[in-house]
């Protein structure tokens, strides 16, 4: 079973509540292997006020909805169901069915326009290991991490190329571990 994004949906402006009371609950009941980070989806706007002052705003990407990386087991869809705010999942047909978890290209568009990437580089990449192109011209390609590109959410991958190992540089989520 495979961590991925779920969305959920929240009542409008108990985003932040969802989001405390859904790691509370994930901390309390030892859920921490199955749901991994909740994300209100946010971006920073530059606001002019009528004195010439800027002032910087976050806004809600998607009011009423935050984003869940979790292994989908049925005490995970449980405890994310049935926190006080919840109001469902976004991509289930509902009577009792699991929702459909976002692409991975949908969820790097949103996660990069914050700042943030799918996979937890830190925790789960490092130069020497093995990643499969997933995406891209490399498709279905296996090589090796060379240079990791925090910033930008880049990776240089040594792939084999006519026997010869060639680097090539490839979006975070063109990669799978």
């Amino acid at each position: 079973m495979n961590k991925e994004w779920y969305v959920v949906n929240t009542y409008s402006g108990h985003e932040s509540k969802v989001k405390e009371k859904l790691e509370m609950r994930t901390e309390s009941m030892g859920m921490q292997d199955y749901i991994f980070r909740v994300i209100i989806p946010e971006t920073k706007e530059i606001e002019i006020g009528k004195d010439g002052n800027q002032k910087e705003k976050t806004k809600k990407m998607f009011p009423g909805y935050v984003l869940v990386e979790m292994i989908m087991s049925d005490e995970a869809w449980y405890i994310v169901r049935n926190t006080p705010g919840v109001t469902g999942f976004i991509g289930s047909s509902g009577k009792g069915a699991k929702p459909t978890p976002l692409p991975p290209q949908e969820i790097d568009k949103i996660l990069s326009s914050m700042g943030m990437s799918r996979v937890n580089i830190e925790a789960e990449l490092k130069i020497g290991d093995k990643v499969n192109v997933i995406d891209g011209p490399f498709k279905g390609m296996f090589g090796t991490i060379d240079n990791i590109d925090l910033a930008n959410n880049r990776l240089n991958v040594l792939i084999d190329l006519f026997g010869q190992e060639t680097p090539v540089e490839v979006e975070l989520y063109q990669v799978s571990k």
